[in-house]
């Protein structure tokens, strides 16, 4: 409120609070702590976007906090830390990250036609929505490790009442997604379906899954595996891929296949020039 009265930033504002010390002396310690360390950032604006990045979230003890807190949602923070780095990695420099975001959240705004809500677990409660889509459903992510290692069968029975609390919110139709392997941080990471997959009542859901076979001339193999039909492979669909072909991935965009091996794909996307990227990832016929 000071700052919008006076017309002046947060920043000064919250100096000249400080200065005339409108804080107990606890609080106007720590804030005038903390607006040196924003100074210190400001000076270091030249550095690499997610180097500064990193020395933000170090030095202003927010990592810190979290790799301190015992709590289930802790280890999802942390992790939501590191790919908040990996993201600011792409742009040459902060400002440059925080127009994309800036540019991404008022496109949220004005489309709001023809839209998807993103939502946790636990804020679904309540809601109701036509169609659901719940992704994730692996081994150590769903049902989550650590709940798992720290509050054993208890931890095991939240995480699967907030696995019916998602599945109940769907009126027609919920898809469940899962992934063989993932990269996070830049490693692959090799994983099993959730067991709650299994829990699933068998006469009312259909399995679709992709596979690659390498010997059949790049083929990507997409199948329906129906459990109505005892388990037959149906709907039998087949991808060519081949050199030159157009593709598109969800982090990349578009590009153009130059090499494959096996179910390396190597790819030169126009924004982000040569990468290799699973095949699995690859969207094609674009």
């Amino acid at each position: 409120l000071y700052a919008r009265e006076n017309k002046i930033s947060l920043l000064q504002a919250a100096n000249i609070l400080v200065n005339k010390k409108k804080f107990t002396p606890k609080t106007n310690i720590s804030l005038s702590n903390f607006l040196k360390l924003i100074l210190k950032w400001r000076s270091e604006i030249s550095l690499n976007a997610s180097e500064l990045a990193e020395i933000i979230l170090d030095e202003s003890g927010y990592t810190t906090m979290w790799q301190n807190d015992k709590s289930i949602e802790a280890e999802g923070r942390l992790e939501n830390l590191k790919e908040l780095v990996n993201a600011i990695s792409e742009f040459e420099n902060i400002r440059s990250f925080l127009e994309h975001i800036q540019l991404v959240m008022d496109n949220e705004i004005n489309n709001t036609n023809n839209s998807v809500n993103i939502l946790t677990l636990h804020a679904a409660k309540g809601l109701e929505y036509k169609n659901i889509f719940l992704p994730g459903w692996e081994e150590e992510v769903f049902p989550n490790k650590r709940a798992l290692e720290e509050r054993l069968n208890e931890g095991l029975e939240e995480e699967r009442r907030l696995a019916y609390v998602g599945l109940t919110r769907a009126r027609e139709r919920i898809w469940i997604s899962h992934a063989n392997s993932r990269i996070i941080h830049g490693q692959w990471y090799y994983s099993m379906p959730s067991r709650f997959i299994e829990e699933l009542p068998k006469e009312n859901i259909v399995m679709n899954g992709f596979n690659f076979d390498s010997k059949r001339n790049n083929t990507y193999i997409e199948y329906n595996n129906n459990y109505k039909s005892q388990n037959n492979i149906e709907n039998f669909q087949e991808k060519k891929i081949r050199k030159g072909q157009r593709v598109f991935h969800q982090k990349f965009g578009y590009g153009n296949i130059i090499s494959i091996e096996g179910e390396n794909i190597e790819v030169n996307f126009s924004k982000t020039n040569i990468k290799k990227v699973k095949i699995e990832y690859l969207m094609t016929d674009v």
